[in-house]
């Protein structure tokens, strides 16, 4: 299927990776100057960095505030099959039609833009020409030089950080940490997941030196199950809620974030709306099952199970092993990873991570600039883990379904997720 919209873009502006100069947000600001400053002319928005969970955090963020009755723009990112996913302008998708039409609106100011400042730009541009009570914003890399960072929220949020990125960001925890952290604006509150001590002793310090309310998981409010339920308590408020939609303890976090953010947003917001979109978010490629189509059939028939996750970093991985861990110990089975990794992820520290929960790894190429395959199953073997190789994603289910009792982990890549899903759908 033709993306005409990430064409458009990639036309204009270049490619999405590789292009331009990053971190350099003066022709961005120049080019919204121009455009009048939709980014001043927005509801209230809540923006988010971290390393892992920024999207599943906006997916329920977004699910409560519509089940109140809210209008959510919501600027997200990557996508899965078309870049106007990233783009939900009141609720909807926005359209082919009026993503062109902004694009060509801000090359016609400059095209001094990398292709993700452009994208911002017209997020922000789509955002301000249609009414809505609030905006979700994810950033790209980073967060205190990202191009996202232009203007001034109603509340920042930071999901539980890792390292990623490191080529830019940098090689420490505490380097990465004080990106994410730039985010956070005087006098702003800030709501931020449970970090190790390296990043949150950045953050603190970061939001003493602008005057920010910080409230942090395990010292302001909380998050946990009891009793097949989800609790989150603030110090003036606790929520009995149901467990969340999305798979994975990780998403216990992501939720009680979500919920915890909104509580100190808008303290009117029902314990309704807190229940209705914790149990009905959705979010695709994260810890997803696949269990009706074509694709996953063999496994299904071999008495199996099949789940799909867009994680690529260390700190996803971990997430994901946590979570393969417990079905494995609740239903038994055989853990397999089928995984292909883009050649800028680190490939030692992601299939380290997945060998402690794989009993087997199968890796498979990807469609663009990938991991070798025979590399991933050799850092498999090296961990004690029976590791192969597969010519393509079909093959390595087909693979899979000859072990006993097989639960299939894809993962590694947006693209590996997104050729999944669209097996399964065809």
């Amino acid at each position: 299927m033709r993306d005409v919209v990430l064409d458009k873009f990639t036309d204009l502006f270049g490619p999405e990776f590789g292009h331009g100069k990053a971190f350099d947000l003066a022709p961005l600001r120049a080019t919204l100057a121009a455009l009048g400053n939709p980014q001043d002319r927005l509801p209230p928005i809540i923006h988010v960095a971290g390393t892992n969970g920024k999207g599943s955090t906006i997916a329920f963020m977004r699910a409560i505030a519509e089940a109140a009755g809210l209008r959510v723009h919501a600027y997200t990112k990557p996508h899965l099959f078309k870049l106007n996913e990233r783009f939900v302008v009141a609720g909807t998708p926005a359209t082919d039609e009026t993503l062109i039409n902004a694009a060509e609106r801000i090359a016609a100011i400059s095209t001094d833009l990398t292709q993700f400042d452009a994208q911002v730009a017209a997020a922000f541009l789509l955002f301000s020409e249609a009414p809505a009570d609030l905006v979700l914003l994810e950033t790209g890399m980073g967060g205190r030089d990202d191009s996202t960072n232009v203007f001034a929220p109603a509340l920042s949020v930071i999901t539980p950080l890792g390292l990623d990125h490191q080529d830019v960001l940098g090689a420490t925890l505490a380097e990465i940490a004080a990106h994410k952290a730039g985010i956070i604006k005087p006098h702003t509150p800030a709501i931020i997941a449970r970090q190790v001590d390296e990043a949150r002793e950045i953050i603190e310090a970061h939001a003493a030196r602008v005057h920010a309310p910080l409230l942090q998981h395990g010292q302001d409010w909380d998050a946990y199950t009891n009793a097949g339920r989800l609790v989150v308590q603030t110090e003036t408020r606790a929520l009995d809620l149901p467990l969340p939609a999305l798979a994975g303890v990780h998403q216990i976090e992501n939720a009680g974030l979500a919920c915890a953010a909104l509580m100190h947003w808008r303290p009117d917001l029902p314990d309704g709306a807190f229940a209705n979109g914790i149990a009905n978010a959705t979010w695709p490629a994260r810890l997803q099952p696949l269990t009706r189509g074509p694709f996953s059939a063999p496994i299904r028939a071999s008495g199996g199970e099949v789940w799909v996750d867009g994680g690529h970093n260390a700190h996803a991985g971990v997430a994901l092993s946590h979570a393969m861990q417990e079905m494995k110990a609740r239903r038994g089975g055989t853990n397999i990873a089928i995984v292909g990794l883009r050649k800028r992820k680190d490939a030692t520290l992601f299939i380290a991570a997945l060998a402690r929960f794989a009993d087997h790894i199968i890796a498979v190429p990807l469609s663009d600039d990938y991991v070798s395959i025979n590399e991933l199953a050799a850092l498999g073997d090296q961990l004690g883990v029976d590791s192969a190789t597969a010519p393509s994603l079909a093959a390595a289910m087909q693979n899979a379904a000859q072990l006993p009792a097989p639960r299939v982990l894809i993962c590694g890549s947006f693209v590996l997720a997104a050729e999944a899903l669209a097996a399964e759908s065809a």
